[in-house]
C-alpha cells in the first residue's frame, strides 16, 4: 500500500510514521508512507494557500489549486486510481468498517486542512470520502489522519505479529473485545479466571465470547442490535439481562 499525505506541517508525521507498528511495516516494504506540503503546489510566488472567503465572514479558506495541483501530481498513469480523503467535521463517522474497506485499497491519499474550511469544489471535484473522527473541532486535519492510517495499516497482511489480532480487536466482531490476562495468575488477591487456566480451548472460546457479549451490553449496548449472535447466543444474552433487571429491581 501506498499513502500520501497532504500536509501544511509535514514534520508532524516524522515521529508517527517511524515509530511502532507502522514504522515496522514501512521497514518490511508492506507500506510506503509519505507526507507531502501542498504550500509546494502553490502557484502564486508566496505560494499562498489560502484566502478570504466570498460573501465575507471569518476565518482563511483554503485555495482550490494548490490541492487539486497536488493530487493530480500523484494519480497514476493508468490503473486503480487512489481514494482521496478529506478530513473535516463534516464527513461521515470513521468506523473500523471504514478502515476495514480502505486497507482494501493500494493507494490512499488524505487531505488535512487549517483554517475555516475548504473551497467547496475540492469537497465536489476532488475528494472520493470526506470523515469525521467525531463531533468536534481540531485545529487541522492531521492527527485524524494519523489515527486513521495507523487503524487501516494495522490490517495490512504482515504487519502485526498476531494475524488474528486484527481480526479480534473491538468492533471487528461488531461487539467489544474480551477481557485479558497473563502473568501472575494471582495479583493482590484477584485471580485469573478459572476456564483460561483449563487449557480446553473450546471452553476458553465460549467463555471469551460470552465476555465479548457482556462488556458489549455493558457499554456499548446499542451495537449488540446489529452483532452476528446465533440463536443460543441471543438466547443467553437475553437470559443475562433478565437477570441483570432482576437485580437493579432488588
Amino acid at each position: 500500500m501506498r499513502i500520501d499525505v497532504l500536509t501544511l506541517f509535514p514534520d508532524m508525521f516524522h515521529g508517527v510514521f517511524g515509530a511502532s507498528i507502522l514504522g515496522k511495516a514501512r521497514d518490511k516494504g508492506i507500506v510506503d508512507l509519505n507526507a507531502i506540503n501542498f504550500r509546494d503546489y502553490a502557484n502564486n510566488k508566496h505560494n499562498t494557500v489560502d484566502d478570504y472567503p466570498y460573501g465575507g465572514g471569518g476565518g482563511m479558506v483554503l485555495k482550490p489549486e494548490p490541492l487539486f495541483a497536488a493530487v493530480e501530481d500523484l494519480m497514476p498513469e493508468g490503473g486503480t486510481q487512489p481514494r482521496v480523503i478529506l478530513l473535516c467535521p463534516q464527513g461521515e463517522p470513521y468506523t473500523q468498517k471504514k478502515a476495514e474497506q480502505l486497507s482494501a485499497h493500494a493507494h490512499l491519499i488524505f487531505v488535512c486542512g487549517h483554517y475555516e474550511g475548504y473551497d467547496e469544489r475540492i469537497r465536489q471535484h476532488l475528494v472520493t470520502d470526506e470523515i469525521s473522527l467525531g463531533d468536534y473541532v481540531l485545529t487541522g486535519g492531521e492527527l485524524p489522519a494519523m489515527v486513521m492510517i495507523d487503524s487501516i495499516v494495522r490490517l495490512l497482511p504482515g504487519v502485526l505479529g498476531n494475524e488474528t489480532s486484527a481480526v479480534t480487536d473491538s468492533f471487528s466482531t461488531g461487539m467489544l473485545e474480551h477481557p485479558h490476562y497473563t502473568r501472575p495468575q494471582v495479583f493482590r488477591g484477584w485471580e485469573v479466571p478459572e476456564v483460561l487456566m483449563s487449557g480446553h480451548h473450546a471452553n476458553v472460546e465460549v467463555w471469551r465470547r460470552q465476555q465479548s457479549i457482556l462488556r458489549t451490553l455493558e457499554r456499548r449496548p446499542e451495537l449488540l442490535e446489529h452483532a452476528d449472535l446465533t440463536k443460543k447466543e441471543r438466547l443467553w444474552l437475553a437470559e443475562q439481562i433478565r437477570i441483570r433487571e432482576q437485580a437493579e429491581r432488588h
